[in-house]
């Protein structure tokens, strides 16, 4: 019989308590341990590839935190981002960074009975945030995706984004524009491992895209579907660019970073409304300051139906669907 072995806490093991068989239960949890980090570290790579194929420059690479940055060196950023536009796209824009709002909340409301499916919302979205897109017509990118169901019940796994537009309203079915639900609880800014993503005073959920290294956790965290991830340079024509830009919305991203709604934060930031909501023909959309208690957003809350999109995940979002009473 084998003599015990003595372990550190002066505990007896014997040897099949120490070396215990590796089971396909401990090989699976281990496997996947060992790739998670794989992945983690070919994400941190990623910069240092792009630095050495001259699509990321030495001064981009060592840029601080959005968060971190002085206001003379934002600004400088700022200058070198519109230098850059102007290089490569022929077009020189106006890039700012405007910053929350004191006492204010953003939340956004849709009403599911006006909806029609006409998807203007989702290619105003591409017009105004500068977003990649092979022709006039590409929506693959658009931060809104509308999805068409079955009149009488809420299955997302029947519906789909794949419908003709210009054939709708179709009998027996409703239209539901689903992105970014800006949620109080959000778990892509929790999984983000080098804090790229985060929520601001107003709500909105940010991304750094000169910080964000294209790992893609948020993008599968995200019960949404709710951001893109820019696989090739972005594709826009110079008549197409929206000239009036910001650093955290809707400046043109580059290559290798995921990118979302940010409810339009350098317009309504200013006082103005989402651009999908201007839109809208059928007046469908709600937008407004939680923080007011005369704002149309919350009477919408207050006394109309209101529907939460998979609630039971625990995300607490600032995005509403409503019915008529």
């Amino acid at each position: 019989m084998s003599a015990p072995i003595q372990a550190n806490d002066a505990t007896p093991k014997t040897l099949t308590e120490v070396y215990r068989p590796v089971t396909r239960r401990t090989f699976l949890k281990g496997t996947a341990a060992a790739m998670a980090g794989m992945a983690g570290l070919v994400a941190a790579l990623k910069p240092l590839l792009a630095l050495a194929r001259g699509e990321l420059t030495l001064d981009t690479l060592l840029q601080k935190h959005y968060r971190e940055l002085t206001p003379p060196e934002l600004e400088r950023i700022l200058k070198s981002l519109e230098a850059k536009c102007k290089k490569e796209y022929g077009v020189r824009p106006t890039i700012r960074a405007p910053q929350p709002l004191e006492g204010v909340q953003f939340a956004y409301a849709l009403n599911l009975g006006r909806c029609v499916g006409c998807r203007k919302c989702a290619h105003a979205c591409l017009k105004e945030n500068n977003q990649s897109r092979d022709s006039a017509d590409d929506i693959e990118m658009s931060y809104i995706r509308v999805l068409e169901l079955e009149k009488g019940e809420i299955n997302l796994e029947t519906s789909t984004p794949y419908y003709n537009p210009e054939q709708v309203p179709q009998p027996g079915k409703y239209y539901m524009p689903v992105q970014c639900h800006q949620c109080r609880e959000s778990p892509c800014t929790k999984v983000c491992p080098v804090q790229a993503t985060w929520q601001e005073l107003d709500g909105v959920i940010t991304v750094d895209y000169n910080w964000c290294i294209g790992c893609r956790y948020c993008m599968a965290a995200c019960p949404y579907d709710a951001r893109r991830f820019n696989y090739h340079k972005p594709k826009l024509t110079p008549e197409a660019i929206n000239r009036n830009q910001s650093y955290l919305s809707n400046r043109i991203r580059p290559k290798g970073v995921v990118e979302k709604c940010t409810f339009c934060l350098h317009r309504t930031r200013e006082g103005k409304y989402p651009a999908c909501l201007e839109v809208c023909p059928t007046g469908a959309r709600v937008f407004g300051n939680l923080l007011d208690p005369d704002s149309e957003i919350n009477y919408i809350l207050k006394n109309k139906r209101v529907y939460i999109l998979k609630e039971d995940v625990g995300t607490h979002p600032r995005f509403y669907y409503f019915f008529e009473k």
